[in-house]
């Protein structure tokens, strides 16, 4: 089932046409979240990012979007796919209504929730390889659009056909200034010795939700010094391990770049207390 306003509908009906500008121009953006037994992990953070993003987008708030009403039609679909009981992956979209070409004549929105399952309750730490390569056909812009979910992703989907194309499991993107800011799916994480670095928003990668609480989390450890600064590609090969985080899987390690294979040693030290702070959120 999926939830289109509100209402229910089944996976395969017709409740969009040509007209959507998600569609059209890509004038939509997203949250994707970990639904758990009905409890959405990071519901607050979620939720203000996306009020912060619709407005920077300069789309038209419902009265109604409160972090209740949505938290309700959440679990509401989560529920008409029988997965109130389980882990669940969360789709919501928000696009502007259809009207217009490049300059919109409404900025109302709708809303689409879909969900899908999830084979794991809570954060588990991959053991299968990932390697990774720069991706350097095109850049990312060092500017706030950068740090939104939005469905203008074409960057990230060709560097996955590359990925695909060449082996790799990931890519590593680049900003125009050729500062490594994020994988394909996820923000990135350094760790030299006791220091693990993460790119600032500055530098444009996504504002993500994980990154966020993982920076609070780490800043609270003594065993660590947690640094937002730009990360070079020359830095990539003298790091003792590299990862990405994301609100699905959590924390994803990278094994290999390059001639280069790292440790999971942080990760695997992290994994169990981003957990608990998920379940304390």
């Amino acid at each position: 089932m999926v939830n289109f306003n509100g209402q229910l509908h089944s996976k395969d009906s017709t409740f969009l046409n040509q007209d959507n500008r998600g569609l059209q121009y890509g004038d939509a953006l997203f949250e994707t979240l970990r639904v758990v037994n009905g409890k959405v992990f990071f519901w607050e953070e979620h939720y203000f990012r996306l009020m912060s993003s619709m407005r920077i987008l300069r789309m038209e708030i419902p009265m109604e979007f409160t972090m209740e009403f949505l938290e309700a039609e959440i679990k509401k679909t989560v529920d008409a796919n029988n997965l109130k009981d389980s882990g669940a992956r969360v789709k919501l979209l928000i696009t502007r209504q259809p009207s217009g070409f490049y300059i919109p004549t409404v900025n109302e929105i709708d809303f689409i929730i879909k969900v899908e399952s999830l084979p794991d309750m809570f954060y588990v730490l991959s053991d299968k390889s990932c390697e990774v390569e720069l991706f350097k056909d095109f850049y990312a812009n060092p500017d706030m659009l950068s740090n939104l979910k939005t469905t203008n992703k074409i960057l990230n989907v060709v560097a996955g056909v590359y990925a695909q194309e060449n082996g790799y499991h990931n890519c590593l993107l680049l900003n125009n200034k050729k500062q490594v800011i994020e994988t394909i799916n996820g923000n990135l994480f350094l760790v030299k010795g006791s220091t693990i670095k993460t790119p600032p928003l500055h530098d444009g990668c996504l504002d993500g939700i994980v990154r966020k609480n993982l920076i609070e989390l780490i800043n609270g450890l003594e065993e660590f010094e947690l640094i937002q600064e730009s990360i070079s590609p020359f830095e990539l090969q003298k790091a003792d391990e590299l990862f990405s985080t994301n609100a699905i899987s959590g924390i994803i390690p990278i094994t290999k770049y390059r001639k280069k294979e790292f440790q999971v040693k942080v990760s695997k030290d992290l994994i169990g207390k981003l957990n608990a702070r998920a379940r304390l959120a």
